[in-house]
């Protein structure tokens, strides 16, 4: 009898995901293997190249193979995607993203259209809602009520034949205000000064000069006199200046079309959500167009008709604004055999809402309104309760938006996920959530091109006896401050009840640092945003993502490389659009891209460095401009801390580079740790965390009294958030008043003042719960926030 122990067998044996070669991004040709079916947690500073190996090689990956399995028809609907600069990938499974990117700003996109509840509503009542009144179309606040009718022909055995055909279509969009649940009322003074005529330009909206196009349309259509002021226009032409329906004109021989005020508006600038638009965009929309509640279906989208079918006395709007766990318990009582199969799945994903503590939302919710926490949770709904077993989930920072209350209900979930055979990727900085991991890799040992190499791999025992960065701050505590600043006046408010708030009156102090706490869902964007965004001498920096392309880059969003083209336009003696890769010093052959892309159809196309200007963007003989010894896309190869020194005008660099303009912005990017990327980095390809503390720098620049920060640890390494804190204290000290809302103790240690809300989610929050130092909260313990920053500081 043979004792040989069995072979194990070959599909067994593939236990690892290998990579060997990884040099996206800012990676050093690095080499890895990870174990499956365990959960390993990605660590290192913002900017370590953490992303660049989980996201943009090992999933970026896997998402590429899957798509080459489908026929080259169906790929040519499908995004396109380059294969990772790696040599070898090894051991994917199919991953499966679950990112930190805010949902679509879509007016029409809620929490219940992007979680397929809404859809699922929608049938229930088309099955039970009493009286019938038709198929699920006709709840959908998204299709509009049509009929018609005519002759059509059609060719049967060679003959021509004119039949009468008539459709109709019911939906349950409100005619009013088009499904949207609100209405535009215009200031028109706020848009244009009826003291002056067309010529003398008298739109006030963004981008209407009169040099311009619509200048050029408005005065050119021939409708008016141009040289008539406003006010004395007669009822028929202002009604025509504001309302007039499409008309096609011709302008200087060009084809135009002409178009009333109001209805271009809402066409170019009220069909994005709010939070979707440019900032001065937004200004002038917040300032000349008032949004209220519609008054014909009252803010629920839909109209009568699809209101007035119910179950047990409860229409679709009814369901749609209750809160999620309260819509849960609802659907629970109902019990209709035919329908069984439609509950279940329903009353499954409600009560993943609930566990995954997003139990406060409401399905009539606008997605553009949910955080970025709150983002990634919902689209982790759709994967909780799934049978498919061996994928590569992958998150990105999982805890954002977290109390630390919330934070364990989050590992334990991730934990659920591993257990079920799957292999969990995560890149996070929360110390609780590396606690849990089965496997730690540490990137770095900097950020940009001081990282991109592996500095640890092993667990977390392990981990904190490296000595690496995240090692040493891993079991980092804050210590309360020994004393606090006293506030100089206060900012009031006064019967805030926007969303679950529940009539707050609540002083903040002014001159001081004051953090904003609670549970997620608690009530504290809705109380901060809610009653201070708007009013002068406030900043708000929150979370919504920065607009750029990949021709942006830090210099262009700062308005950092306005002074330094300025000043090679002066150095050289000729204009400062030379300068500009966008403008007229770009590369002829690439249009000032640097790389040149060739359309593959169904494949990705590989961008190639330009031949002509090796990928400096600039033409020739622009490059032959110096400035201190240096030409431009010398300048942009710049980190910001060796810009920010040439810039100064001191030590070893040139008298003639000094520019203060342009020396105050990077003084600011390096202010906020963002000193080692460079000055023409493209936007797209920078952190969360970058992103946000890049426009944290920016909106420095603002002379405002009031700095709100939304969340400002996001994305910060353990090591980062003692110069967060530093930043935070200068302002201060400056003269400015700070509020935070914020999750992290450490920052909750370092406050002059807390506001605490709670003590739930939803309706079971909206109240103050705490007012006072950090100091009586941690003694008195009297919330979940006290109990945890307690915990945190002994």
């Amino acid at each position: 009898m043979s004792t040989d122990t069995p072979a194990v067998p070959a599909a067994d044996s593939h236990d690892l995901i290998r990579v060997q070669g990884a040099r996206e991004n800012n990676l050093a040709d690095i080499s890895i293997e990870l174990p499956k079916r365990r959960l390993t947690v990605f660590t290192g500073v913002s900017g370590s190249g953490k992303s660049s190996l989980v996201f943009a090689t090992i999933a970026a990956e896997s998402q590429r193979l899957i798509n080459e399995t489908y026929s080259t028809f169906v790929q040519g609907f499908m995004p396109t995607l380059a294969r990772p600069d790696v040599d070898v990938l090894d051991g994917l499974t199919t991953a499966i993203i679950v990112d930190q990117e805010r949902m679509a700003a879509d007016p029409r996109s809620t929490v219940g259209t992007a979680t397929d509840t809404g859809a699922m509503l929608r049938i229930l009542f088309s099955k039970l809602g009493e009286p019938h009144i038709g198929s699920p179309k006709a709840f959908s606040f998204n299709v509009a009520s049509i009929s018609g009718a005519g002759a059509v022909t059609t060719e049967r055995g060679g003959k021509k034949v004119k039949e009468r055909r008539s459709f109709n279509v019911l939906g349950g969009m409100c005619s009013e205000c088009e499904g949207t649940g609100r209405v535009t009322d215009f200031d028109l003074s706020a848009m244009y000064d009826d003291s002056k005529s067309l010529r003398d330009g008298p739109f006030t909206i963004p981008g209407w000069s009169a040099d311009g196009w619509y200048g050029r349309i408005y005065i050119g259509c021939g409708f008016f006199d141009p040289d008539k002021p406003l006010r004395e226009f007669s009822k028929s032409e202002l009604d025509d200046l504001l309302y007039k329906e499409p008309t096609k004109i011709k302008v200087d021989g060009i084809n135009l079309t002409y178009e009333g005020i109001i209805p271009k508006l809402q066409k170019s600038m009220l069909s994005k959500d709010r939070e979707a638009m440019q900032p001065h965009i937004r200004a002038f929309v917040d300032k000349a167009i008032t949004f209220t509640t519609c008054p014909e279906c009252d803010g629920t989208r839909l109209n009568e008709t699809a209101r007035s079918s119910k179950i047990d006395g409860v229409s679709i709007a009814d369901v749609c604004a209750m809160q999620i766990s309260d819509l849960a318990e609802w659907v629970r009582g109902i019990s209709v055999p035919q329908v069984r199969p439609l509950l279940e799945m329903l009353q499954s994903t409600l009560d993943s809402f609930v566990e995954i503590g997003l139990g406060y939302l409401s399905l009539d919710r606008p997605s553009g309104t949910l955080s970025g926490g709150e983002a990634q949770r919902t689209k982790l709904i759709r994967h909780l309760g799934s049978s498919l077993t061996d994928v590569t989930y992958v998150f990105d920072e999982p805890t954002i938006g977290l109390h630390p209350h919330d934070i364990a209900r989050m590992n334990d979930l991730l934990l659920r996920l591993r257990d079920k055979g799957n292999t969990v990727l995560v890149v996070e900085h929360k110390p609780e959530t590396i606690a849990i991991a089965d496997h730690v890799v540490d990137l770095g040992p900097g950020a940009g091109t001081d990282g991109g190499t592996v500095c640890f791999e092993g667990t977390v025992d392990d981990l904190r006896g490296s000595d690496t960065l995240t090692g040493k701050h891993l079991d980092d505590r804050a210590a309360l401050k020994p004393s606090v600043r006293t506030g100089e006046g206060a900012l009031e408010i006064r019967g805030a009840d926007l969303h679950n708030l529940t009539g707050v009156d609540v002083d903040i102090p002014l001159g001081v640092l004051t953090v904003v706490t609670g549970v997620a869902g608690s009530g504290k964007s809705s109380l901060i945003h809610g009653s201070l965004g708007g009013r002068d001498d406030v900043a708000i920096v929150d979370q919504s993502a920065i607009k750029g392309s990949r021709r942006s880059n830090p210099a262009t969003y700062t308005g950092a490389l306005d002074p330094i083209r300025k000043a090679f336009a002066k150095a050289g003696g000729v204009k400062p659009g030379l300068f500009s890769a966008n403008s007229d010093g770009a590369c002829p052959n690439c249009n000032g891209a640097g790389v040149i892309y060739l359309d593959l159809a169904i494949t990705a196309g590989v961008p190639t460095p330009c031949e002509v200007c090796e990928g400096k963007r600039f033409q020739a003989e622009v490059l032959e401009y110096t400035l201190g010894g240096k030409d431009i896309s010398e300048v942009l190869a710049m980190s910001v801390a060796h810009a920010e020194e040439f810039f100064s005008g001191g030590g070893a660099s040139p008298s003639e580079a000094r520019i203060p303009a342009a020396h105050k912005i990077l003084k600011r990017l390096d202010d906020v740790g963002l000193g080692y990327l460079t000055l023409g980095q493209p936007l797209t390809t920078l952190s969360g965390g970058e992103r946000q503390r890049l426009k944290l720098a920016t909106r420095m620049t603002e002379s405002a009294g009031v700095y709100v920060l939304d969340e400002p640890t996001t994305g910060l390494h353990l090591a980062d958030v003692d110069q967060l804190l530093a930043l935070l204290d200068k302002l201060v000290d400056s003269g400015k008043s700070v509020v935070v809302i914020e999750h992290h103790q450490a920052v909750m240690a370092h406050a002059d003042w807390i506001i605490d809300l709670g003590p739930g989610a939803g309706h079971d929050g909206g109240r103050i719960v705490y007012e006072g130092t950090p100091a009586d909260l941690v003694a008195a313990r009297p919330t979940l926030t006290g109990q945890h920053l307690a915990d945190y500081v002994a």
